[in-house]
């Protein structure tokens, strides 16, 4: 890499090309906050409001409208906390969220959670141009869904080519008209005179929980792609925590109301019967595309963990005209299953990664080299946690469910109303960290 294209990166502030030039620290608090918050109000969050409902096999809600707002909120809060737990090791060392397993697993053995997050963000994103698409439709009464998915990839593509100036811009022009949206929808929802919010059970609620949690924690294996740009770990840790949580909170809330008037309708629909309500929803369709932006620069940055010297543009322009075919292709019928399987991974992993980097290690001498050696005893963690959070809640994806249900029945175990697979799976994994730790230590 020559001098000048080092000197470029720097006086601009943006991210380098490779994963061979440092991090720039240019991004405040404020910066941070705006991105987080952005990403906290989801027109999937509209969309998929039912999925704190707890959803039985036949799509019917297990909860009321009341106490999926409570799940939501519990959900929300830890899911926020856990998030500000991921932010802030890429604070202090400047390294993306995959590079930073290397310090966890070891070089390779990182390979294994960069490979599934790859996918999973490959199928974030996908999900999102769906998304946006369909909203778009709603909005102008019809047209091609095919053009507003080329359009929204186009966009996003164009975002992920200058990661940082498309935070800054979030901030500046974008987050405030994002609120007064926001306030203007509960006024008018709320004034529409809303159903009875506590017709239903509490029965499932750590179900509800889970699902609004698996959301928060889907960020949580891209948050160092971030706040390695932070200029401080506490900037990192409010702005991921608290920003992101108060905004999701707040849109799930919405789009509870809105799938409450709604019916088992279009949930967007009651945001378009308001007045003014085309021009207010207009601004989420806008800005849900900072949502697709994320997971697909992510994508590139995981890749770059595999291939450090590859560039990054190549890598998001190829990534983004991918999730533009597969938005052509796909539709949003595994949803729910999909933040299951996301959960069962990644929620677990975070125990071991806060347990080993907090408490272990207390943030002293992690390798993120190439050549960081392999640990074994971190993988079995982390299986273990996994295994508790699938013995708890074994989703609904086919022969992964079947596997689950059948290792329920050989265990004799069955799970309690009031266990969390998140939590217990978090703390399971943390547990098993702390043990295997000490014991290979000494």
């Amino acid at each position: 890499m020559s001098a000048a294209v080092v000197s470029d990166h720097r006086s601009t502030g943006e991210v380098p090309y490779t994963l061979e030039e440092p991090a720039p620290k240019v991004l405040s608090f404020w910066d941070q906050s705006a991105f987080w918050a952005n990403l906290g109000v989801s027109l999937l969050a509209f969309s998929g409001a039912y999925t704190v409902l707890a959803p039985d096999a036949n799509g019917k809600p297990q909860l009321s409208i009341s106490a999926g707002i409570a799940a939501m909120i519990v959900g929300t809060v830890v899911g926020g906390l856990m998030l500000g737990l991921a932010a802030v090791p890429g604070a202090r060392t400047g390294a993306p969220a995959m590079v930073l397993l290397r310090g966890l697993f070891g070089t390779r053995l990182s390979y294994i959670p960069t490979v599934l997050n790859i996918v999973q963000l490959i199928g974030w994103g996908t999900f999102e141009l769906i998304t946006i698409a369909g909203a778009a439709r709603t909005l102008f009464h019809g047209g091609p869904r095919w053009a507003f998915v080329i359009i929204a990839g186009l966009v996003t593509t164009l975002l992920t080519i200058w990661p940082l100036g498309s935070v800054r811009l979030l901030r500046r022009y974008v987050t405030v008209a994002v609120v007064v949206s926001l306030g203007y929808f509960y006024v008018q929802l709320v004034r529409q005179g809303l159903p009875d919010l506590g017709k239903g059970s509490w029965d499932k609620f750590w179900v509800g929980a889970d699902a609004a949690l698996a959301v928060s924690i889907s960020w949580v294996p891209v948050a160092a792609d971030y706040t390695r740009h932070s200029r401080s770990s506490k900037a990192a840790f409010g702005a991921a925590s608290a920003a992101y949580s108060v905004t999701q909170i707040v849109a799930y809330v919405l789009g509870l109301f809105a799938l409450a008037l709604a019916a088992g309708g279009d949930p967007f629909q009651p945001f378009l019967h308001v007045a003014l309500g085309t021009v207010f929803f207009g601004i989420f369709v806008l800005r849900e595309v900072d949502q697709s932006f994320s997971n697909v620069y992510s994508t590139g940055v995981s890749i770059q963990n595999l291939f450090p010297r590859a560039d990054r543009r190549a890598l998001t322009i190829g990534l983004g005209a991918l999730t533009t075919l597969l938005a052509l292709w796909l539709n949003m019928g595994n949803y729910f299953g999909f933040l299951g399987l996301i959960g069962s991974v990644f929620v677990p992993m975070l125990g071991v990664l806060v347990t080993d980097f907090y408490v272990l290690n207390r943030g002293r001498d992690w390798n993120v080299d190439r050549t960081a050696p392999s640990r074994w005893g971190m993988i079995a963690a982390w299986v273990i946690g996994i295994a508790t959070y699938q013995l708890i809640n074994p989703g609904a994806v086919g022969w992964w469910t079947t596997f689950w249900t059948n290792a329920q029945s050989w265990l004799h175990f069955t799970p309690a109303n009031w266990m969390s697979a998140s939590l217990f799976s978090f703390l399971i994994a943390a547990l098993a960290t702390y043990v295997i730790g000490r014991l290979t230590r000494k």
